[in-house]
């Protein structure tokens, strides 16, 4: 009973208000089951309002764009700047404090070493299209594939330079703008091209061994990659099989076909060897960047096709092309550090753990745990990170072996990340193609299938292995 009255006394001190009035007349263990159920009432509503600067984002985006009835016509930039004033206005404490919790979010080494891979792949994209790269790789392409084999041809090279390099970003830098100059002398959709290019990209985000999101994904799970990839090939196979056949079927269509316009000027194609050569070799994405930018100026100035002035012009024209993407980021970066704070992801975390029973619901609890938490993070492997610890547990409490674990951390982090609208990888390939993030939704068949494949891997075989 002294135990009891001691508790009590301290909900009292904590909950005042209507439990300090209300003690008088209750006994202590009375006293102390309203203390928590206020405890609990009041640890919703917190949760519930760190969490609701997404909401505001995705209602006001989404939202706005269906009542537009056009995805283009509503700029993410203003979705993220409400969403991110009203996480600043939700949360506790003085405005420099909160306006300091923001900055440190937006200037995080993750998010600034982002933008420094927007500015150089901008300027990148930009000077190769300036002298003729771009017309002179889009000429070879046509010349190699069969129109027919167009969209499995791109497909399998991305997934092959994906799985090399380890980035679906580097990637989508090195493959879009071929695509989009594919897209303009094939007819086929702009969206599609990029969907092609991006699907291929999220394969090798997902299976190579030296992807972030694999050292994170293993690590969290306490196995080594070998094991990893041997539980994840099983799933990615039969989605790479159903979107190779789509492909084909897309193929045969008679308007994918295109004859190469003119010759192949050979030496306007080596930036762009030379960037997918140096990803091949591991080299940093920054530093592929730097080298591509640079191979753009010599061969450039060795054709006539660029002089210094318009190489400087390209460059500038590039960089601010990135502008929105750049904002997008910092603005991203702050309002989750603010979500973060305010408890929004352990809320999130805590929430989806509390009633999980047997190892199917484990797994699919799992799924769904890194699933949300790149919802909010747009970042799958800060996704992983925030949320490998939690999984870990629960696929330890119900015997979940730890590969299968890292797979699924993996596998649904890439899913989620392939079709966000605002994630940088959608994002960067919008800005090299010249079109809406939301518009190659649709034509994501890779994502879509890998999920409908883990989906079913869970259901129909929930082993433990």
């Amino acid at each position: 009973m002294a135990k009891m009255k001691l508790f009590a006394m301290k909900c009292k001190k904590i909950y005042l208000c209507k439990v300090l009035r209300d003690s008088r007349r209750s006994s202590p263990k009375e006293c102390a089951r309203k203390c928590i159920t206020m405890a609990i009432k009041a640890s919703h509503i917190k949760g519930f309002v760190a969490l609701s600067p997404i909401l505001v984002f995705l209602g006001i985006y989404l939202v706005s764009s269906i009542i537009a009835g056009d995805f283009y016509r509503i700029p993410i930039s203003s979705a993220f700047v409400i969403a991110s004033a009203y996480a600043i206005a939700v949360t506790p404490g003085k405005i420099s404090e909160r306006m300091a919790i923001f900055s440190r979010g937006a200037g995080n080494g993750n998010v600034l070493l982002m933008i420094w891979i927007f500015i150089l792949a901008g300027a990148f994209a930009a000077t190769a299209r300036e002298m003729g790269a771009v017309e002179a790789t889009v000429s070879a392409t046509l010349s190699i594939i069969p129109g027919n084999l167009l969209l499995a041809g791109l497909f399998l090279t991305a997934c092959f330079i994906s799985f090399a390099i380890g980035t679906s970003v580097g990637t989508i830098v090195a493959l879009v703008p071929i695509a989009a100059g594919v897209a303009t002398q094939t007819g086929v959709p702009m969206p599609q091209m990029a969907a092609v290019v991006v699907g291929g990209a999220f394969f090798g985000d997902n299976l190579s061994f030296i992807s972030d999101t694999t050292i994170a994904s293993t690590q969290a799970a306490g196995c080594d990659m070998r094991s990893k990839f041997k539980a994840n090939i099983t799933i990615v196979l039969p989605a790479v099989a159903v979107v190779l056949g789509i492909y084909l079927f897309r193929g045969i269509d008679g308007n994918v076909g295109a004859e190469a316009p003119g010759g192949v000027a050979i030496v306007k194609l080596i930036p762009y060897l030379l960037v997918i050569g140096l990803a091949l070799a591991g080299v940093s994405v920054t530093l592929i960047l730097f080298a591509g930018i640079l191979s753009c100026a010599i061969v450039g100035f060795c054709t006539g096709a660029l002089t210094w002035t318009s190489w400087l012009s390209s460059v500038g024209n590039g960089i601010s092309g990135m502008g929105e993407l750049i904002i997008i980021t910092l603005l991203s970066g702050g309002m989750l550090a603010l979500i973060s704070h305010n408890g929004g992801l352990h809320y999130l975390i805590g929430g989806l753990t509390k009633r999980v029973g047997g190892v199917r619901a484990a797994q699919l609890s799992i799924a769904a745990l890194v699933s949300l938490a790149n919802v909010c993070t747009a970042n799958n492997t800060i996704a992983i990170i925030t949320t490998g610890e939690m999984a870990k547990r629960i696929g330890d409490k119900f015997g979940v072996a730890p590969r299968r674990i890292a797979s699924l951390l993996d596998t649904f982090s890439c899913v989620i990340q392939g079709i966000l609208p605002y994630g940088a990888q959608l994002l960067m390939a919008a800005s090299l193609a010249g079109i809406s993030s939301s518009s190659i939704i649709p034509f994501l068949y890779y994502p879509m299938a890998l999920a409908v494949s883990a989906l079913f891997a869970i259901l129909v075989n929930p082993a433990k292995e």
